[in-house]
């Protein structure tokens, strides 16, 4: 972390980090829209051999969990997704006045997590379902289709992975 960063105001630090979790949101949902407007009507585009856009409407949670639930899935998926942005929200509140040295990786990881959840809940408020449209494949083998917020969280979840296993144990201890 430069002087500059490491001087910032808390308010200023988390001012920040919101900045980047509304960048997240707003690439998410600009792509998501883009893919629907390019692909609807069930064209898909081989960009690399291992790499296509596919549209693809998701009404479960992660790898399609639930997609055939029957419809209760959407609002406590949704109610999850709200009430977890706002443990994310405090988590990040709380890290950003944090005194410890690597605390950017945490608060990082913490604004990529909220964006993505905040990208995928603005989706299942307005349409009921995800939108996908990014698929890897190789040999047959597909994985499940996943978009901008999906790789926003699962960056911001190793972040914080990462985070805690490079020094959050040390960090602990000196707080007990």
């Amino acid at each position: 972390m430069n002087a500059a960063a490491s001087n910032a105001s808390p308010a200023r630090k988390f001012a920040g980090y919101i900045a980047l979790t509304v960048a997240i949101v707003a690439a998410d949902q600009a792509t998501k829209h883009l893919a629907w407007s390019m692909l609807a009507g069930g064209a898909a585009v081989d960009l690399l051999p291992v790499l296509r856009f596919q549209l693809v409407f998701n009404r479960g949670a992660a790898f399609g969990f639930l997609a055939d639930a029957g419809g209760w899935q959407t609002i406590f998926l949704s109610a999850l997704a709200a009430v977890l942005s706002l443990v994310l929200l405090a988590w990040l509140w709380r890290a950003t006045r944090a005194t410890h040295q690597n605390g950017a990786l945490l608060c990082c990881g913490l604004a990529l997590l909220l964006g993505g959840a905040l990208g995928n809940l603005i989706d299942r408020a307005l349409y009921q379902f995800v939108i996908d449209f990014i698929v890897l494949h190789h040999r047959g083998r597909q994985f499940p289709a996943f978009n901008l917020a999906d790789s926003a969280i699962s960056i911001g979840a190793a972040c914080i992975i990462l985070d805690h296993v490079v020094g959050g144990g040390a960090r602990q201890n000196r707080r007990v």
